[in-house]
């Protein structure tokens, strides 16, 4: 069991994104997760650089094997344009890049008015996507006239030596049994047991496991729960709603709703180690063979980056590599 740091584009600039894949680096962290996103989840979080970019500035300042946490390749990015960004990621990263996707939300995939279908079309049009960015990652030229899809002519010529591996998220049975079937491996936020049952039972029995899951260090708590629940309150949104709603600020109204309590129950904040070791435990109980760990509120004086790294260098990650171990 591995353990790795998880890159928010959703409230860092890019400056900050490459000051903490360093960091991440030098604390002893494993891997790098970075999310994919057009749009922050709300206003307070702020930021939302291109993944792309990102991880082509993260190559060349850090050697950690980096995952997409996730790319939606069915709406806003067309699969051919993911796949060939994908395999120029892998060469730049020595083959140390993992495409993780999914069926992703309206809030990021509606923005070039293209109709925001149902869950099960979704799938559907993501399981065509993985078929037709394997085809390309092979060489010679592809022609594709599928269901959701039609590409005429394309070739990649930039690939990396071996094909670029694909992790598939789920959240739900349908997503899973589909990231069983299809997926390299699974990408999850959640240790749920039954969830990682159904992945192995749907074809992912030997594939491996990656999650991610966010906290807020700090030297005051108060100010920890504060901060994450102005920035994350929405990761206590219940069902589909993160992923229909299509504006960041119908967002923060859904967000409105959770109660600052939830958020406390939620996450570990603080600079309690105990706490910190908590939250990791049952993703080690799960045998996840990745976690991914990403601090809330790093702009802030409260609860600062380079202190989250510097903690769980020192404190933190000794404690819980005894588990992961």
């Amino acid at each position: 069991m591995k353990i790795g740091y998880f890159l928010s584009c959703e409230e860092y600039s890019p400056a900050e994104l490459l000051d903490q894949a360093r960091w991440a680096e030098a604390a002893g962290f494993e891997f790098l997760w970075i999310s994919d996103h057009f749009h922050p989840w709300n206003d307070a979080q702020g930021e939302s650089p291109f993944v792309w970019s990102m991880i082509g500035a993260i190559s060349s300042v850090c050697s950690l094997p980096i995952t997409t946490a996730v790319t939606c390749p069915i709406i806003r990015q067309h699969p051919v344009l993911v796949a060939q960004a994908a395999a120029t990621c892998a060469v730049l990263t020595g083959g140390r890049f993992t495409l993780g996707v999914g069926t992703g939300e309206a809030l990021n995939e509606h923005v070039t008015g293209a109709r925001w279908p149902n869950i099960g079309v979704r799938l559907e049009m993501l399981e065509e996507a993985v078929t037709l960015m394997r085809a390309l990652w092979n060489d010679g030229f592809v022609d594709h006239h599928g269901t959701h899809y039609t590409v005429e002519n394309a070739r990649i010529y930039t690939r990396p030596e071996q094909p670029v591996p694909v992790y598939v998220s789920g959240f739900g049975p349908k997503a899973v049994e589909v990231a069983g079937r299809i997926g390299d491996g699974f990408v999850t936020t959640s240790p749920d047991q039954q969830l990682l049952s159904l992945f192995r039972r749907s074809g992912g029995q030997d594939k491996p496991t990656s999650a991610g899951y966010k906290v807020c260090w700090g030297p005051d708590d108060d100010a920890c729960l504060d901060i994450a629940h102005r920035l994350w309150a929405n990761s206590g949104l219940p069902g589909e709603l993160s992923q229909v709603l299509p504006s960041p600020a119908h967002i923060e109204q859904a967000s409105s709703l959770v109660a600052r309590e939830t958020t406390r129950s939620s996450i570990a904040y603080g600079q309690d180690v105990d706490r910190h070791v908590a939250a990791f435990k049952p993703y080690a109980d799960a045998g996840i063979d990745v976690v991914h760990i990403s601090q809330m509120g790093g702009r802030d004086p409260r609860s600062s980056a380079e202190g989250f790294f510097e903690f769980y260098r020192d404190q933190a990650l000794p404690r819980l590599r005894e588990l992961a171990s």
